[in-house]
Order: C-alpha cells, then structure tokens, then sequence
C-alpha cells in the first residue's frame, strides 16, 4: 500500500458531515435530479419495465456494425464489470444490434498509465459509444475530453449522480447503483444492529467519488441517527490487501470498535481477512454488492451486504443504445435496485436473488 493512503483520515473523525455535502456539491443527487427534470420519471419508469420484459429487436436498419469501447477497472474480486459486460452483450445480441466491442481494463488506484494508454487508443479511433467509470479527476477530465471534442455517446458507468457543471453538454447516460442509496440501505441495517449507539470504524475505497458517495453519505447518515463514533477511517489502494493491513493498523489504535463499515467488495473482504487473522469475530463487517459477498455471507465471513441486482445495468446499456440508434429518448440517469441479505436469510431466498440479480450473466 502506498504510505500516503494508509493513514487515519482526520477530517473524517471530526467534520465528515460537512466534508460530505462539500464534495458531493458539483454532483446532482439522484433523486433531487429527478426532481428537477420531472421528464426523466416516465423514461427512468420505461426503462426500468424494460430491463425485465422480453427483448424487442431493434427497428432501425442498420448500414455497417457500431463500434462500443468498454475502459473499466477489471482487476478487482468484484464480478460488476465482467457480468455488466456480459449482461450487455447478451442482450445487445437480443435487441439484433450489429456491433464490435473492443474491451480494456486496468486495476482501480493503480494503473494510471495502462488507463491513459487505452483512453488514447479510444481516442485515435474513436468509437460509437464508449462506456466508461468516472471516479478520479484525472477520468472526469477525459469524459470531457470526449464530450466537448468528439461524435462519441458517452455512457458512464457506476455513477448516478450528474455533474453540475456540464450543464446540457451530458453523456448519453449516467448508469449503475445509486451509491448513496445503498449504502442509506446498510446505514440501516446497522442502526437496527446497533440501536442508539456504537463506535465503529470506515474503510474506504482510494481516494475519489466512490468514497464520498459511500463513504461521508455513511457517516454523515449515521451521525444524524445516533450517538455514533467515528473513531478511525482509512483510504485504501481499493483492494484486498491494502484494506487487510489498514485494518490490522485500526484495530491496534482502537481495539473497541464495534463494526468496521467497508466501502466495496475488495476491501470489505480484506477487512473480513484481518478480522479472522485477529480472532475478532465480535466486530460486525459489511460487504458491498457482488455475488461473491453473497456465498461470504452465506459462510458467515461477512454479517450482511447489500446486494446489486447487477445485470439490471448492463440490459439497461443495451437498451438505451438500442433507442438511440432508433432516434429515442434516453433517460439521462438510471439506478438499478438493490436488497439486503443477512447470515439469517434462507438458502431459498438467497437462490430468489441470486436468479434475479444474474439473470443474464450466470447464463
């Protein structure tokens, strides 16, 4: 792990709740967006039946095969972006959409220039659409890159949540799990765990959008129901074994942390190592969305996660280029759903969600 990120994050240990609505500012909250575009509500409303019902083949003819560029952080225990990516695929060949997908993936936090040299690729021959994450700002001045200078649809992936400060001039959508949403889903789970009070830790994700949007939304949600303690937070290299040794460093300095709230599949399963290696089944540990978290829920590594109906996104990008292509309206954001799933849920019911969740990708 790289020194400057295994460290207590101070800021969030006193003012988190103003840290939180500061850095989340520039973005528009999913469903305050909505709100204000009240015309998004039917078409997010379409959409979300259409996720569901059967494929309607596309209606357009099509002249030659449109090109998709896929740049997603693909090194991760998190099976997201491959079951997106098959999601896609699968239902792109339903809709009898004529296309050529090239894909590029690099590890989040750390491959900065493996990302730049697919992102060039992208760029000296661009695609039709390109669908891509926005995390870092290093990725958000890309995105623009490509929205001011290029024919190029831009679908971003995994954020819900538009970007003030590009007015009109948005990509075709924002798609993926709201994140404030989900984790307003585990914030719950652990009020009813611990009524009232507790003194609990963070393990975030690297530094950027993914860990103000889960992370502060969390302790900015869970200070306003309670007298809650943060008593240490870390950022991670957003894997395993950075989030293992975080976690060791927190528990030497607070020993009587009752839960450790983890910000995504990778470090909520390095948590769950460092927990084990110390005998410290007492402290309750989250996961984040995967179907991994799910069996490790199911064996008892984590008390419960929230889980991703995560081929929900992945239909949803291949029917909006589908209506693109036809000349239809686009909704500019779209959240799939999520639930909860505990150690106490049954094997059937956890089959239930299993099905829906992977409905395309497990095939």
């Amino acid at each position: 792990m790289r020194n400057n990120t295994l460290i207590a994050l101070s800021l969030a240990l006193c003012a988190s709740q103003s840290f939180a609505s500061t850095v989340l500012r520039e973005y528009w909250e999913y469903d305050a967006y909505i709100e204000q575009h009240p015309e998004q509500k039917q078409l997010i409303s379409d959409m979300s039946l259409r996720i569901y019902q059967p494929p309607v083949p596309i209606q357009t003819q099509q002249d030659k095969p449109i090109d998709i560029d896929i740049v997603y952080p693909g090194s991760q225990l998190s099976d997201y972006w491959w079951r997106n990516i098959k999601a896609l695929e699968l239902r792109l060949n339903e809709l009898d959409i004529d296309y050529r997908l090239r894909k590029y993936s690099s590890r989040p936090s750390l491959d900065y220039r493996q990302e730049s040299e697919s992102l060039q690729t992208v760029l000296q021959d661009p695609p039709d659409y390109l669908l891509f994450t926005l995390d870092t700002s290093r990725q958000k001045k890309f995105a623009e890159t490509i929205l001011n200078s290029s024919d190029t649809k831009l679908i971003l992936i995994n954020i819900t949540t538009p970007i003030k400060q590009w007015h009109e001039n948005q990509p075709l959508m924002y798609v993926g799990f709201d994140h404030v949403h989900g984790t307003q889903l585990l914030a719950k789970e652990y009020l009813k765990r611990f009524p009232e009070k507790a003194d609990f830790g963070v393990m975030y994700f690297s530094p950027g959008y993914i860990s103000e949007a889960r992370g502060d939304s969390f302790v900015q949600y869970v200070k306003h129901h309670g007298d809650y303690s943060l008593k240490r937070a870390y950022f991670t290299d957003a894997n395993r074994e950075s989030a293992y040794k975080a976690t060791l460093s927190m528990l030497e300095k607070e020993p009587n942390i009752e839960f450790i709230y983890a910000c995504s599949t990778d470090v909520a399963f390095g948590v769950a190592d460092a927990l084990a290696k110390l005998d410290r089944q007492d402290i309750v540990v989250n996961g984040w969305g995967g179907g991994s978290e799910i069996q490790a829920v199911q064996n008892g590594d984590l008390d419960f996660t929230v889980v991703r109906m995560t081929d929900d996104t992945g239909i949803a990008m291949a029917e909006a280029i589908k209506l693109d292509l036809q000349g239809s309206p686009v909704p500019q954001v779209f959240s799939g759903d999520f639930k909860i799933l505990s150690k106490s849920d049954s094997s059937e019911e956890v089959d239930v969600l299993r099905n829906k969740a992977f409905r395309y990708s497990n095939f």
